[in-house]
């Protein structure tokens, strides 16, 4: 009796790894609905604001120092104008430094809600980017400290010295300290940003060259908005090291971009 052949079954062949699935999809294959996302994102928004609350009362502690060192290069006490705007003044710059704080875990928030489907090891890419990104977003505060406002003060208290005299109040001058010194910070975020977002095959270096263009205009238009000026030369100071960023992204995305997904 002869035996009948076995019917071969087809090989199922893996399904390809892609973004979209990652980030509408839970661990396991699921599907997630709309109220999922908004489940998880509120989630997110929560553990976010939690830590900058803590960063927050910490900041408290020594927040009347940095301010007496963030009017040091003023060099004169600086007015106020209204009863509250002191205490506006002072939870403002507590702000910055509890925002400073939490960025490692305001960054980790963020990357947990834009690729909930992460393997084992795409988490350990993750974690091991946090302190990069807040060694990067220091090092732009940094910068925006040590050479953007001195560069920036000199030029606006010297503009047209003959005709106005500078004197600044408390809201306006530490408002557009901690406006800079925050915006720079974080646009320094951006190459650890794309590299992981080009580990986790989300984004590839193909677009960031083929949009080197409208690149150039979005960071111009951030430094803009940045720049408490419109001179060219603070307008290069904040544009010129976005460039070299974006030159590092595009490195680091070639570097980073899974092989299987460069096909």
């Amino acid at each position: 009796m002869s035996k009948q052949p076995v019917p071969q079954q087809p090989d199922r062949q893996p399904k390809p790894y892609s973004a979209w699935t990652a980030i509408t999809s839970d661990e396991d294959g699921t599907p997630l609905t709309l109220l999922d996302h908004l489940n998880e994102l509120r989630g997110r928004l929560v553990r976010a604001l939690a830590a900058l609350a803590i960063g927050v009362l910490l900041a408290v502690v020594f927040t009347e120092r940095l301010l007496k060192y963030l009017i040091k290069p003023y060099g004169t006490e600086l007015q106020v104008l209204g009863p509250t705007e002191s205490v506006v003044i002072y939870f403002r710059v507590a702000l910055l430094a509890g925002a400073i704080f939490a960025m490692p875990c305001i960054t980790l928030q963020l990357f947990l809600f834009i690729a909930p489907g992460l393997t084992r090891k795409e988490k350990r890419w993750v974690y091991l980017a946090l302190p990069a990104t807040t060694g990067l977003f220091l090092v732009g505060v940094a910068f925006a400290w040590f050479i953007m406002v001195p560069a920036a003060l000199g030029f606006l208290q010297d503009f047209q010295s003959e005709v106005f005299r500078a004197e600044w109040t408390a809201d306006r001058y530490i408002a557009f300290l901690t406006s800079v010194l925050f915006w720079i910070g974080v646009a320094f975020e951006l190459p650890v940003v794309v590299f992981v977002l080009a580990r986790l095959g989300i984004l590839g270096p193909g677009p960031l060259i083929r949009n080197w263009r409208l690149a150039v205009v979005l960071m111009t238009i951030v430094a803009a908005l940045i720049t408490p000026t419109v001179d060219p030369f603070n307008m290069l100071l904040v544009i010129a090291p976005l460039i070299v960023l974006y030159l590092i992204s595009i490195g680091l995305a070639v570097i980073a971009y899974p092989r299987a997904l460069r096909k």
